[in-house]
This record gives C-alpha cells, sequence and structure tokens, in this order.
C-alpha cells in the first residue's frame, strides 16, 4: 500500500525533547520552565506537540503530581541520551576548531612568501595540521580564492568588496631606487636623466609589482625606454649588481634577493628630483583577503603573525640594506 505525505514521521525538536527531560527530571512544569528559561506556558505546549506528534499519551494526568507514562519515561531515556550525545558532539567539534585545523590553502605573491612565509610556517604550525603555502602573481592567486581553491589570499591587488569576505590591510612599503654599489648618483638627478645613463630593469606588467611601476613612470617619466622586462626578482637585481641598468623595487623584494641586494645602493625616490620638485612616494600594501564564516579566530591570528614577523624584518632591511625605516609600515587595525 503506497505511503501517504500525511503518514510521513516527522521527529521532535530539539527544544521539545529539552522540554520533555527538564520536566520529568525536576517534577513540575514551573522547575521545568525555570530550568530552561522559558515560560510554564511554553513548557506545556512542547509536552502536547510531543503527545501529538508521536501518538501517545506522555504523562499519567490521573495523579497527583502527574508521573510519566511507560511510553514516557521511554521517550525520557531516549531524548536524555540524544541530548547528551548532542551536547557531547558540539564541544568536541569546538575543540578541534580552537586546536588545529585539518588544511589552511594560503595564497601569497612570491616576495611575501620568500620573506614572510618562514615565519608563518613557524607560528602556524601549532594551530593547523597541513599547510599549503601557494606562491605566484596576483591575478591567478585571486582566481584560486574565488573558486576556493584557497582559505587565505595575502594580495597587493585593491581588495573589491564581495558578499561572504573581508580584507584586512597588514602593511605597506614604498618603493626606492636600486642602483650598483659604486653608481655616481648625480646631484638633483630625474629618473629620466638616470636612464640615460643605465637602462631600466622593468617588472613585468602582469604583475601589480610592474603595473605599478609601470604606472608611475607613465606619469612623470613617460619616455624611459622599456627594453629589459622579469617576471622574478633574482634576475633582475642580478643585472642590476653587475652595472647592467638601475630598478625601482621594495624592501620587501630587495630582502627576498638580499644576496644580490648587499651589493646594492638604495635611493628613496624622495631624493630624487622631478622637474625640480621631489618625486612623490609610490607604495604597494598588502592585504589579507578570507571568508569569516570559513577561518573563525584564525584570521587575527595570522594578520598578527604577519605584523610582528614584518616589525621582525624592517629592523634587518634597516641594519643589513640600510633602508630607511619609515619606507616601511605596519597596520594596526583590527
Amino acid at each position: 500500500m503506497k505511503k501517504r505525505a500525511s503518514d510521513k514521521v516527522v521527529p521532535p525538536s530539539w527544544e521539545q525533547l529539552g522540554s520533555w527531560v527538564a520536566l520529568v527530571e525536576t517534577g513540575s512544569v514551573s522547575a521545568a520552565a525555570q530550568r530552561l528559561g522559558i515560560s510554564q506556558a511554553g513548557v506545556s505546549q512542547h509536552v502536547r506537540q510531543l503527545e501529538e506528534s508521536l501518538g501517545a499519551s506522555l504523562l499519567d494526568r490521573a495523579t497527583r503530581p502527574a508521573h510519566p507514562t511507560a511510553s514516557g519515561q521511554r521517550l525520557y531515556e531516549q531524548a536524555r541520551d540524544l541530548l547528551s550525545r548532542a551536547s557531547h558532539m558540539t564541544e568536541t567539534v569546538r575543540a578541534l576548531s580552537r586546536s588545529k585545523r585539518s588544511l589552511l590553502r594560503l595564497g601569497c605573491v612570491d616576495s611575501f612568501a620568500a620573506t614572510i612565509g618562514p615565519q608563518m610556517v613557524r607560528g602556524l604550525a601549532g594551530r593547523v595540521q597541513r599547510l599549503r603555502l601557494v606562491s605566484g602573481i596576483n591575478p591567478g592567486l585571486a582566481e584560486q580564492f574565488d573558486n576556493h581553491q584557497l582559505d587565505v589570499l595575502i594580495t597587493t591587488d585593491d581588495p573589491k568588496p564581495a558578499a561572504g569576505r573581508e580584507c584586512l590591510a597588514l602593511f605597506s612599503e614604498q618603493f626606492l631606487l636600486a642602483v650598483p654599489s659604486d653608481f655616481k648618483l648625480p646631484p638633483l638627478a630625474s629618473l629620466q636623466q638616470l636612464s640615460g645613463l643605465r637602462p631600466f630593469m622593468h617588472y613585468s606588467t602582469r604583475s601589480k609589482m610592474g603595473a605599478l611601476v609601470d604606472a608611475y613612470l607613465g606619469r612623470h617619466d613617460p619616455d624611459i625606454e622599456q627594453v629589459f622586462e622579469f617576471d622574478a626578482t633574482d634576475p633582475l637585481l642580478s643585472l642590476v649588481r653587475e652595472d647592467l641598468g638601475i630598478a625601482l623595487t621594495t624592501p620587501l623584494c630587495l630582502w627576498q634577493s638580499r644576496y644580490h641586494a648587499m651589493h646594492l645602493k638604495c635611493v628613496p625616490l624622495t631624493a630624487l628630483r622631478h622637474q625640480g620638485k621631489a618625486y612623490p612616494p609610490l607604495q604597494r600594501t598588502f592585504y589579507m583577503v578570507y571568508r569569516p564564516d570559513e577561518l573563525g579566530p584564525l584570521a587575527q591570528d595570522i594578520a598578527a603573525m604577519v605584523r610582528v614577523a614584518v616589525r621582525e624584518l624592517q629592523r634587518q632591511w634597516v641594519s643589513v640594506l640600510k633602508i630607511p625605516a619609515d619606507l616601511i609600515s605596519v597596520n594596526e587595525d583590527r
């Protein structure tokens, strides 16, 4: 015989079962209501709903006070077991989330991975069971994050508002000019003049880094010839070290390639002159993009780790590379 839709069994709700367990254990509707923090009418309604859905009398109302029937006693025993197991399930899941995440997939640009990545790995070792660190160029990483292939994205692209995600500004760094160590810098020189002495080594415009430099030169010195273009910092700075060119780069990139950078001279853009005035600063900002519903409190922990790592590296940049400390600024906003 075909079962009718009206015959479908709907299990009791957690609230109804909780009211029944409280009523049996306290012995009265008023005491059960007080324990649960609801009205007496609410407890009574839950009991009636249970009796209707189960098709059984749960209380022997002929006695004073009313006692559970055999059906009511069976329901109490099983409901208490279910509620206990549900509570245990909740606590174990919460405990796991407070201890270690099973897998964290973090995407970042190459310069971040090479310099701050080691500190991140050490800091997250006790928080995640597995860490997958993916580095590359911003557009490719952003696509992976959008496709839920990454849990956290460290990017220098301007964040785009989107539902279900948040963005934190972590730190900013200003660009500077890297020249060979023995290069004689003419006083009050412009980038245009310097490009006549040594060719410019450009970052690929496929990267945010290259796009920023290209736009900056386009605004101030559009006639600088673009001959050499690189996807990575190491080959770019190696040519500068060999006195084959000059380049605009950042402290993070210099630290990434410090083997070459230690043999270079670094000049802040404000020390150069464009039409008699100091060049305006050029900077890039690192953002952390994440989904708060998925990452939870780990997001703020990661942000704090990055800020601590940047301050530590900042001291080393100033000491080893002789870079002014104010070229790096850490964003303290939470």
